[in-house]
């Protein structure tokens, strides 16, 4: 079996929980390797709703193996939370699920910050961060001044938390914040520590040697590529990886051992919190897909801006990660609409652009270059099959498969397991 590194190829939100659940049966493993509870993946199964935030969406099926990789930042508090939420919902975690005792720890001071740095940013330098100390617990990985799982179930881990605390409360006294009380921090992470211990382990060479052994792998990402810290539209971005490079420095598997990655993309675009988004609709167009899709954040639940699709962004993606097919979903929101527009490129200060520019001002200028699509105006949520969509659905697929240069190998039209096709072995044009 295959190792498989899958990723969101915007700007996350593009229903990477569902394709995970899909792909799961095939794989031994699924690990989480970056972000934090910043991400949520929505897993619908049967009359069930699953939200997992820091759990791998793996856990939703029986007798999967499931890691939070090293570099994933945990605010174990959450976790526990998230974990007896499973445990109370009848899945089972004992043997199954592994944590990294290399990742970094997020704690309450992380939040405060994030949250103060956030409410302290002049107008058009906010990034829209969830508040959850995400960004500030990366910079003290940077730092070298975090704290890891390793040490929160360490016998000092008192001495190491005052020293952080005290540390923090000075910052958030000049900040103009409200200082943290350590006691009350330690209980509840010593609470939460209890709770983890088992789970706490050397997962690098959990997963090397489950590699040698031939069982495969899928590495869920979180967040979307277009808000990867080095590639996406920076500052307004997450502090991790999300591209597929990633996967290996958040796991402690080697390049090599990759052998696909999977890049989910939705029919349309939407972006949640700051930043640029050069297709974003402020029209009736936008609030249908808002509406239909029902695109609300998992995490946050803050409406979702949206807008068409960008091929732009999904070839700059396809090429960052070495993307070899998409999965595409969200298809069923377009059924209602008479007129559906591609962007092919970004004009510019009189120039048309096919990449992304660096230059964050650049793109803020940028106008979308549209090719117009007519719709099918058919319903497509209960098409089992690619042959029985509508003929303007399949051409609009065929259409993003020659405009971004990666075939589709799997569709959903829906968010249920069942709304989902495997197109890997079809022929498109048939």
């Amino acid at each position: 079996m295959s190792n498989t590194v899958l990723i969101g190829a915007q700007w996350g939100d593009e229903g990477k929980g569902k394709i995970i659940d899909v792909l799961t049966r095939d794989v031994d493993w699924i690990v989480r390797y970056q972000g934090g509870n910043n991400a949520g993946h929505t897993v619908e199964i049967g009359d069930q709703k699953y939200v997992l935030h820091l759990v791998p969406s793996g856990i939703l099926t029986e007798g999967k193996k499931c890691v939070i990789g090293n570099g994933v930042v945990i605010d174990p508090v959450a976790l526990v939370n998230e974990l007896k939420e499973v445990v109370d919902r009848g899945i089972s975690i004992k043997d199954r699920f592994f944590i990294s005792d290399r990742a970094h720890v997020v704690l309450p001071y992380h939040g405060a910050i994030d949250s103060t740095r956030e409410q302290d940013s002049k107008a058009g330098e906010k990034i829209g961060t969830t508040k959850r100390g995400i960004g500030p617990g990366y910079g003290d990985k940077a730092a070298r001044i975090g704290l890891r799982m390793i040490d929160l179930i360490d016998p000092e881990f008192p001495a190491f938390l005052r020293s952080r605390v005290d540390r923090n409360n000075r910052i958030l006294s000049a900040l103009g914040a409200d200082e943290l009380d350590y006691n009350g921090i330690l209980s509840s992470y010593q609470s939460a520590a209890e709770y983890l211990a088992p789970f706490i382990t050397d997962t690098i060479t959990l997963l090397n040697a489950a590699i040698h052994d031939g069982d495969s792998v899928l590495f869920e990402g979180a967040q979307g590529t277009m808000l990867d810290i080095d590639y996406g539209t920076y500052p307004f971005v997450t502090s991790s990886n999300a591209s597929a490079g990633g996967a290996c420095t958040g796991s402690g598997v080697a390049p090599h051992r990759i052998n696909q990655v999977v890049g989910v993309i939705k029919a349309y675009t939407t972006r949640v919190g700051e930043g640029p988004f050069p297709t974003e609709l402020f029209d009736e167009d936008g609030q249908k897909l808002r509406d239909v899709g029902h695109e609300y954040g998992a995490t946050t639940g803050r409406p979702r801006r949206c807008g068409w699709f960008d091929a732009v962004v999904a070839k700059y993606s396809a090429m960052i990660s070495g993307i070899n097919f998409w999965a595409l979903t969200k298809l069923d929101v377009l059924d209602g609409f008479e007129t559906i527009r591609i962007c092919t490129g970004y004009k510019c200060d009189g120039k048309v652009l096919e990449t992304v520019p660096a230059n964050i001002r650049a793109l803020e200028k940028c106008e979308p270059v549209y090719e117009d699509f007519k719709g099918w105006l058919e319903p497509t949520t209960d098409v089992a099959e690619f042959s029985k969509l509508p003929k303007q659905a399949k051409a609009y697929v065929r259409r993003l498969t020659e405009i971004t240069g990666v075939p589709v190998g799997i569709l959903s039209v829906g968010p249920n397991r069942a709304s989902t096709m495997d197109l890997r072995d079809i022929d498109l044009e048939d």
